[in-house]
């Protein structure tokens, strides 16, 4: 049953006569135009969402009465909720992914005086007109020809039988969407009792049975249809001019992006300006309850004083119970007491450092989402290729150097390993940041080449020098080495750095890597164990915030790094020469706070399109896999790493586009994130667990048949279900022919309010529509 698309949504309320009144959940997903709405939605955890939803029929006194009630039970919560205010038709991401199968939008309501439908009645004549292939829905329109085009979907339902027909322009995903929307009605509102045929517009004499329900109702189509109907416009583009505000009777600018937490104050509220395309209000623990109260009030008033539109998206929120979406808009980002990764949080003033927690990794594969929070496929046991860019072509890398990196050279990094007895490939595309633009290319090129020979299955990742993801280091065990420039090519000679200084970060030998900063005082880090390599000794020396795990894997790397003799040196206590070449003393970064990791933030998933020339993108909240669409370019934000996935059936532009995409989605990010975060190129079939952990219940068997449109469309034209629609036909037609040719002209016009004549020259919707009132259909 559909009803498992919106098992979170707690209760629904409709204003009527100034008052709440529950909405069973049978009617959950249609909305009246002439009403407003209060959804009120339980999330994960102790996380709850208040909607309250605007018909763009409804009056004034319904909106302001439902923004009072938004507050009372914002208030009855606790004021932890976070508010939304949600448009018809402009609905944000989160509202709608409630739906999951469309929302629909009815005509009437209580303040246009017509009467609500009834669930589970047959005596319903009405045209859905279906428009979106991510966010769908469903408009009432006139029940005639005269409301088809070519381009979308239309279902006519007629209480007992709904018919599907397909615009002959309209796409697969579209078409899916709006069987899934059918079912959805059938489901919900007839108890399963109705039955559903699908007409191809391009095709409608392979229907005939379904062609004669139509005509019954609509009448014989004359003329041609309208041409298609542009879809609805794609996602906004990413706002990168973000701002803060403060202020009671006058509002004043406090920070522009990238925005910090510590700008908030929790004796304040604040407003967060997405550039017009949402607004946000944050509300301070402390401010007084008058300032909360009006919270609501003041997005309003400063919507209508920048002239933005009334549809403008608007959240309200309580500290402690901000959006993923809030908090999305801030460089850092770290909730009371929050723990990292699988660590315990020990508490040190208001830093926090993460004990090391060591976890099994034969539960990887058996636990995806502990894969995808370690950011690890296995445990890096599987066998490893190493090419380096020469003379824009591949050149084999000695076995013996693997893990050495040069910040000159570009690499591809063939890494294979063993899922479900299957062979797994990832390639990492390492960039140096000193190698030429025709080696960056070239390394694009001659992946590609090595994606073709393993027919499209290696998921590809793009590493830039020094941002190297997790898995990377882990699969050169403790040895990897990334030199500051130069080249590693076999015959060509470095120029003599005289000394040189690595820092070595890890605890073991799955994330520790050496790389090369300058050899001066100022690269030294109190926190950190660091190589210093002169002509003749290697010093190790240690941080004063370093742990014993840290200096067992700096004495390892030294090992690899140098055959001289080694000398510790413990931070306070070096020795004279130790200065010396390093050129003198000098301030570094002494301070004793202990490191923090990057903090977590919520996984994003995001529809890319280019089709416009602007880079834009769609949010898909509250995300599941049934979500990634096989025909698109689907982006998913871990924060730490970019993934970029492409369905099979994906435009060939915007999968050639993607990597400049998805550079772009980070370039304009309003939070300042770093431009050299991993990017992974992920393909339909192929996904890591790394990948399959954000998402819940993955099934590996999802698009191996069962779920297309072609398959539901042949379950829904089977011998029984035409049989009934037989019936239903013959229902509709005879009861045409009874009201011409059994009713005396007196009940005629005491049935349906008018002449029998005068009947006749009325349009055939507009004589469907007095069939309906008279209970005829």
């Amino acid at each position: 049953m559909s009803l498992c698309f919106i098992h979170n949504i707690e209760h629904v309320f409709v204003f009527q006569n100034m008052q709440m009144v529950p909405v069973p959940p049978q009617g959950f997903g249609n909305f009246f135009e002439g009403d407003c709405y209060i959804v009120l939605y339980k999330g994960s955890g102790q996380s709850t969402d208040i909607h309250y939803w605007i018909g763009k029929a409804s009056s004034q006194d319904e909106q302001g009465a439902a923004a009072i009630y938004v507050t009372q039970l914002d208030e009855y919560l606790g004021g932890s909720p976070v508010q939304h205010r949600e448009v018809q038709g402009s609905e944000s991401p989160r509202f709608r992914s409630y739906f999951r199968n469309g929302i629909i939008y009815k005509k009437g309501g209580v303040a246009s005086g017509f009467r609500h439908v009834d669930t589970n009645a047959y005596n319903v004549l009405r045209l859905l007109h279906v428009k979106g292939r991510k966010n769908v829905t469903a408009t009432e329109v006139e029940v005639s020809w005269n409301s088809f085009n070519n381009g979308d979907i239309f279902l006519l339902d007629v209480g007992k039988a709904i018919v599907q027909w397909n615009g002959p322009q309209s796409n697969r995903r579209e078409k899916l969407k709006a069987v899934l929307l059918a079912q959805d009605i059938r489901d919900r509102e007839r108890g399963g009792r109705a039955q559903i045929g699908v007409v191809e517009g391009g095709d409608e004499q392979d229907s005939p049975e379904l062609m004669k329900v139509m005509t019954a109702v609509l009448g014989q189509r004359t003329g041609h249809l309208k041409d298609a109907i542009p879809d609805e416009k794609p996602g906004q583009v990413q706002k990168t001019n973000v701002r803060l505000y403060h202020g009671n009777l006058v509002v004043q600018e406090v920070a522009t992006q990238p925005l910090t937490q510590d700008l908030l104050h929790s004796s304040d509220c604040y407003i967060v300006d997405q550039s017009g395309s949402s607004v946000m209000v944050w509300k301070g623990k402390l401010a007084s309850k008058q300032e909360r109260r009006e919270a609501l009030n003041r997005a309003m008033g400063y919507i209508k004083a920048k002239n933005y539109p009334s549809s403008t998206t608007v959240e309200v929120m309580t500290e402690g119970g901000e959006s993923a979406m809030f908090k999305h808009l801030f460089k850092s980002w770290r909730d009371k007491g929050q723990t990292q990764g699988l660590g315990t949080t020990h508490s040190v003033g208001k830093i926090a450092k993460v004990d090391q927690v060591k976890f099994d990794v034969m539960e990887l594969h058996a636990r995806p989402e502990l894969a995808a929070q370690q950011r690890m496929v296995d445990d890096a046991s599987g066998d490893v290729k190493v090419w380096r860019i020469e003379n824009l072509e591949l050149a084999d890398v000695n076995p013996s150097t693997y893990g050495q990196f040069y910040g000159g050279d570009c690499y591809l990094v063939l890494y294979t390993y063993q899922r479900s007895n299957q062979q797994q490939h990832i390639l990492y595309m390492w960039q140096g940041r000193h190698a030429t633009k025709d080696e960056i290319t070239a390394c694009a090129y001659q992946a590609v080449n090595i994606d073709n020979k393993y027919n499209g299955a290696p998921v590809q990742v793009r590493v830039i020098m020094g941002k190297e993801p997790r898995h990377f280091l882990a699969i050169f065990k403790g040895n990897l080495i990334i030199f500051m420039g130069g080249t590693g090519r076999p015959g060509v000679v470095n120029p003599e750095a005289g000394a040189r200084l690595f820092q070595v970060r890890g605890t073991n030998e799955l994330n520790t890597k050496a790389t090369e900063v300058p050899a001066r005082a100022s690269s030294l880090n109190t926190n950190d164990v660091f190589l210093l390599k002169t002509d003749h000794v290697c010093y190790l020396w240690y941080g004063k915030g370093c742990s014993g795990d840290e200096r067992v894997m700096g004495r390892a790397m030294s090992d690899v790094l140098s055959r001289q003799d080694k000398q510790v040196v413990m931070e306070g206590q070096e020795p004279a020469e130790f200065w010396v070449a390093l050129g003198g003393k000098a301030p570094y970064a002494s301070d004793k706070r202990l490191q923090r990791e990057e903090p977590p933030h919520s996984p994003r998933l995001f529809e890319c399109s280019n089709q416009t020339g602007q880079f834009r993108m769609t949010e898909v909240d509250d995300f599941a896999q049934s979500d990634l669409d096989e025909e698109d370019v689907m982006l998913l934000d871990t924060w730490e790493e970019i993934f970029l996935w492409v369905g099979k059936f994906a435009n060939k532009h915007e999968t050639k586009e993607a990597w400049n995409s998805a550079q772009e989605y980070l370039r304009t990010h309003p939070a300042g994130r770093d431009p050299d975060t991993p990017i992974i190129f992920v393909r339909q079939g192929y996904e890591p667990p790394t990948f399959t952990g954000w998402f819940n219940a993955w099934d590996p068997h999802k698009w191996s048949g069962g779920n297309s449109y072609e398959e539901m469309k042949k379950k829904l034209s089977g011998a029984a279900s035409l049989s009934q629609i037989t019936v239903v036909t013959s229902l509709i037609v005879s009861c045409v022919i009874c009201l011409q040719a059994y009713l005396s002209d007196a009940d005629f016009e005491n049935l349906l309010g008018t002449s029998r004549s005068d009947f006749q020259r009325l349009p055939k919707w507009r004589q469907n529509d007095l069939k309906k009132k008279a209970g005829l259909f």
